[in-house]
């Protein structure tokens, strides 16, 4: 399947990023290279692009992208919160602007056999990265009920999670539950038909769920966004599209520690920490998508715009 991504927050995005020509700027999740066919462009000669994803496709199309436009880029397998082994790799110190559009691209979702999409009967995997071995199916038909209560509750605030972990323990027993198809009926029979009846399809929560933790997406970016504050020049930005309300609440608390001057408790007379503000948040609120862009892409509705600035 040919691999296609409509990139949300397109313009504003690149306006975020304040792309200046000659600089060194990183895409931590390439993608088909949506943004980063316009980062490449505003480089001029002398700029560098580095392009990361996981995704063999979406380097592989990023790669056919990008060639057209210029060849000063370089593109790497590897998964963002290894981006400053990828810099010290390449020789690179600092940088002057990362982009992470997070979660799953529209081709990921399309391309059936992936597992992601539960609207395609395929093996349960979502992997991003498909050298791993760790999949959705080990989650499935391993993890104690305890435990998969606990990540639809948490990752996806799913109200029936421990009926669903019921009801899949429950049904493992008699045979592995192998398929997204097997997994939407075992949903199913666990939500009660009043609910099921309600808007959205009664496997979303529970797939976006599985989804999380099979790529310990949150944990990724919570041990990410550290490092990359500390790659950045003097006067770079991080932009970071979010998708759901867990991502943005750790970008959001993240940004807002690295902006803080203090971190003493109140009642401290004075200063021990020694900490100091190391960004300017410049997106007070986060940026969502316009009316326009909302009638043409249906995944921009959940998408969420935090850019930051180094000191």
């Amino acid at each position: 399947m040919e691999f296609y991504h409509k990139s949300v927050l397109f313009d504003e995005t690149i306006e975020g990023l304040n792309i200046r020509e000659g600089k060194t700027y990183v895409d931590g999740t390439i993608g088909g290279a949506g943004h980063s066919s316009e980062i490449l462009k505003r480089l001029g000669g002398t700029g560098f692009l580095v392009g990361i994803d996981q995704d063999d496709n979406a380097l592989a199309k990023s790669n056919e992208v990008l060639g057209k436009i210029a060849e000063n880029y370089t593109l790497v397998k590897s998964n963002y919160k290894d981006f400053d082994v990828v810099l010290d790799d390449l020789g690179i110190d600092k940088v002057d602007g990362i982009l992470l559009d997070l979660g799953v691209s529209s081709h990921q979702f399309d391309e059936g056999e992936r597992g992601f999409s539960y609207n395609f009967d395929a093996r349960l995997d979502m992997r991003m990265d498909n050298s791993k071995e760790f999949c959705a199916w080990d989650i499935v038909n391993t993890y104690l009920k305890e435990d998969l209560t606990r990540i639809l509750r948490d990752y996806s605030e799913e109200k029936w999670a421990s009926r669903i972990a019921d009801f899949i323990v429950s049904d493992r027993q008699k045979k592995t539950i192998d398929t997204t198809f097997e997994l939407v009926e075992v949903i199913k029979k666990a939500i009660p038909a009043s609910a099921r009846r309600k808007k959205g399809h009664p496997a979303k929560k529970t797939f976006q769920a599985l989804r999380i933790e099979t790529n310990n997406e949150l944990g990724v970016l919570t041990d990410a966004l550290g490092k990359m504050i500390d790659r950045l020049n003097p006067g770079g930005r991080i932009a970071i599209i979010s998708f759901h309300s867990l991502e943005d609440r750790i970008v959001k608390d993240e940004f807002k520690y690295y902006f803080k001057d203090c971190i003493c408790p109140e009642n401290t007379p004075i200063c021990i920490c020694d900490k100091k503000r190391e960004i300017n948040i410049l997106t007070r609120k986060p940026i969502t998508a316009s009316e326009d862009e909302l009638k043409e892409n249906n995944r921009a509705h959940s998408a969420k715009l935090r850019v930051v600035e180094k000191l």
